[in-house]
């Protein structure tokens, strides 16, 4: 029989050692770092290529790249991609606003007009708008033929385009929205249009805004296509020059890195705002 001093000390005994932490050993990825060295160095030698290439005449990109022609072209299109956002969306909106509506004739051209501009090239529309008075020489005793210019034919063109685009966009949003959010503005008594723009619009702009910074940027080099109906757009305005000076491939590049810094700059623009409408449901990054 044990005593009690015997008992005391097989109770204030030593723990057991701790087992010895595991050794977490990373995998080895051979095969990705040898592919990402290949890749590396085909960039690097592509990039040595396009800069130490005489044929690319660097120098003449230089001189013209912020010459006064180029930088006109450049305005225009910048300005003829903002108007038409801006009045495509508005468009777009009205007819997703009359897609969603419970009269079925409304519905009805609003699908009509998606799919009708939805389902024809943006070239051949413009070039309808532009003979438009080879088609209608009169419009209510107005004369057609001398009454479009070419920006006003491209404003319109791409207007109508972008608008079937925009109505989806939107009616995508709109559809987005949670309907206990739209029952519960209904039970406040808010009306229709207050519900919309007070309720809806604001949280479907979380899922509109991504493809609508694409339909930005798509519109802003979508717009070198004005000027096969001479439209003075930057495509155009370094076609003129290489008309003249027949340097054709850097002029094309001076159109090209205009094309790449400002679609940049509007991708980080989308990046911010897309953050500031995801803020608050863990999708702001």
């Amino acid at each position: 029989m044990s005593t009690p001093l015997a008992a005391l000390s097989k109770t204030d005994a030593a723990p057991p050692p701790a087992a010895p932490p595991l050794r977490v050993v990373p995998t080895r990825r051979a095969g990705q770092w040898a592919a990402a060295t290949l890749v590396l160095v085909l960039i690097g030698l592509g990039l040595v290529s396009v800069v130490r290439n005489k044929a690319f005449q660097w120098d003449v990109v230089a001189q013209y790249f912020t010459s006064a022609s180029v930088l006109r072209g450049l305005v225009l299109t910048l300005w003829l991609t903002a108007v038409v956002m801006a009045l495509g969306f508005l468009l777009g909106t009205l007819l997703a606003v009359l897609r969603l509506s419970s009269n079925p004739v409304l519905r009805a051209v609003s699908w009509g007009y998606v799919w009708f501009f939805r389902s024809t090239p943006i070239l051949v529309q413009l070039l309808f708008w532009f003979n438009i008075g080879a088609l209608y020489p009169q419009i209510l005793g107005v004369n057609t033929v001398n009454l479009l210019g070419p920006v006003s034919v491209a404003v319109i063109g791409l207007t109508l385009h972008e608008a079937a685009y925009a109505a989806e966009v939107v009616r995508g949003g709109i559809l987005s929205v949670d309907r206990g959010q739209i029952e519960a503005a209904e039970s406040l008594g808010l009306g229709r249009w207050r519900r919309l723009t007070r309720i809806v619009l604001p949280q479907a702009m979380r899922a509109i805004v991504p493809p609508a910074g694409n339909m930005l940027i798509g519109t802003l080099k979508g717009t070198s296509i004005v000027s096969v109906i001479a439209v003075q757009d930057l495509l155009y305005s370094t076609q003129l020059i290489y008309h003249r000076t027949y340097e054709v491939i850097p002029l094309l590049l001076v159109a090209t890195l205009w094309y790449v810094a400002v679609t940049s700059v509007l991708g980080v623009g989308q990046y911010y705002v897309e953050r500031h409408y995801a803020r608050g449901t863990g999708g702001a990054r």
